[in-house]
C-alpha cells in the first residue's frame, strides 16, 4: 500500500510541483472580478510544521522546497536533512545562478510568508496556500475525512478569522462535491489530491471528474497524483485525456521526476531499498491559457534543483 498521509511529506518535491500550479492558476482566475468558488477534495491538516516529527521523520523537504530556498548549498546543510544513506544530486549552479522563473519565485514568495525571516520551519498546505490567494468575494470548501488531519485544520483554519468566507467539512471530498457543483458563482476551481492510499482512488478520481465536468462542465479541475510502480497510476492521466477530449474540453499534463523509480538490491545481503515517491504529475482540465508558458520556464529548474539522479526529467503536454 502507498501511505501519503501528507504531514510525513509536507514540502517534498511533489509539493513543490502542486502548488507552483496550484498558485499559477489561481492568479489567473483571480484577475476577474467575478467571485470564485473554490474546493479542495483532500485537504489535509493545511499547515504543517517542518521541524515537527512526521516531517523530520522522512525529511524530504530538504530535497524539495529547502532545496530551492538554498540552491547552491549541500543537502546536509540545510534544515531537516535527508536521512542518512540517501544520495543526493549536485545543483546545477548554471540553472540556479539564472534566477528562479516567475511561477517559481511566486511560490516561493507565497511559502516563504508563512515564515520569519531566517527562518523556514512552516509549510503551508493547499488550504492556506488558496486562502491567501482569494479575494473577499470568494469561496473556498475544504473536505477532510481523516479524523485527526480534520480536527487539526479546523482549528489551524479558526486561526484565519476568515469567517464564512472558508468552509471545512469532515465529509469524504468525492462524494461531497457533487452538492457544490454548479456552484452560484458560476465560476469554480477544483482540486483533487487524495493520498491514493486506498487502489480506488484513482477509479474515483477519474470518476469524480467525469460527474464534475457533467454538472459544470465550464470549471478548472486539477488533479494531483503520484506517478509509481503501479498501473493504476499510470492510466490516470490517459483516462483524464480521454475524459477532457471526449468532453471537447482542453487539458494540460505536466510532470515531475526527480530520480529512478527502480529498486535498488545490495547484491552481497539481498536487501532491497525503495526509492519513495520518485515522481508525481498534475493533470488540468480547462486551464488558464497561460499555465503552459508558465510551466515551460518552471520545470527545466525544478528538474536541475531538485533531480537526485541522471533520470530526473519532466514531461509537459496539452491538447483541445
Amino acid at each position: 500500500m502507498f501511505s501519503y498521509r501528507h504531514a510525513f511529506h509536507a514540502g517534498n518535491h511533489a509539493d513543490v510541483l502542486k502548488h507552483t500550479v496550484l498558485i499559477a492558476i489561481l492568479r489567473h482566475l483571480t484577475e476577474k472580478d467575478a467571485p470564485l468558488a473554490v474546493f479542495d477534495t483532500h485537504a489535509g491538516a493545511g499547515l504543517y510544521r517542518l521541524d515537527g516529527d512526521y516531517a523530520k521523520t522522512s525529511g524530504e523537504a530538504a530535497q524539495g522546497f529547502l532545496r530551492l530556498a538554498h540552491p547552491g548549498e549541500p543537502a546536509a546543510a540545510i534544515d531537516s536533512p535527508p536521512p542518512k544513506g540517501r544520495a543526493t544530486k549536485p545543483v546545477n549552479e548554471a540553472a540556479a545562478s539564472a534566477g528562479l522563473a516567475p511561477a517559481l519565485q511566486d511560490y516561493m514568495d507565497l511559502v516563504l510568508g508563512f515564515n520569519t525571516k531566517g527562518s523556514l520551519k512552516v509549510y503551508p498546505g493547499s488550504p492556506f496556500i488558496i486562502q491567501q490567494l482569494l479575494r473577499e468575494r470568494d469561496k473556498l470548501k475544504l473536505f477532510e475525512l481523516h479524523p485527526t488531519d480534520a480536527k487539526t485544520l479546523s482549528a489551524n483554519i479558526a486561526q484565519l478569522d476568515a469567517g464564512r468566507q472558508v468552509s471545512v467539512l469532515r465529509e469524504d471530498g468525492f462524494e461531497a462535491l457533487k452538492k457544490f457543483l454548479p456552484p452560484p458563482q458560476r465560476r469554480a476551481l477544483v482540486l483533487c489530491d487524495p493520498s491514493y492510499e486506498i487502489k480506488n482512488d484513482y477509479h474515483r478520481v477519474s470518476a469524480t471528474m467525469a460527474d464534475a465536468l457533467t454538472r459544470f462542465a465550464t470549471g478548472t479541475y486539477v488533479v494531483w497524483y503520484p506517478i509509481i510502480p503501479r498501473p493504476e497510476a499510470h492510466d490516470l492521466p490517459r483516462k483524464l485525456k480521454t475524459l477532457a477530449t471526449k468532453a471537447g474540453k482542453p487539458w494540460l499534463h505536466a510532470s515531475l521526476s526527480v530520480k529512478s523509480s527502480k529498486v535498488l538490491v545490495d547484491t552481497a545481503s539481498g536487501t532491497q531499498t525503495r526509492p519513495g515517491l520518485p515522481a508525481s504529475g498534475m493533470f488540468v482540465i480547462n486551464p488558464p491559457h497561460t499555465l503552459k508558458a508558465a510551466l515551460q520556464l518552471a520545470l527545466p529548474y525544478m528538474v536541475a534543483v531538485l533531480g537526485q539522479d541522471r533520470h530526473a526529467h519532466f514531461a509537459l503536454e496539452a491538447g483541445g
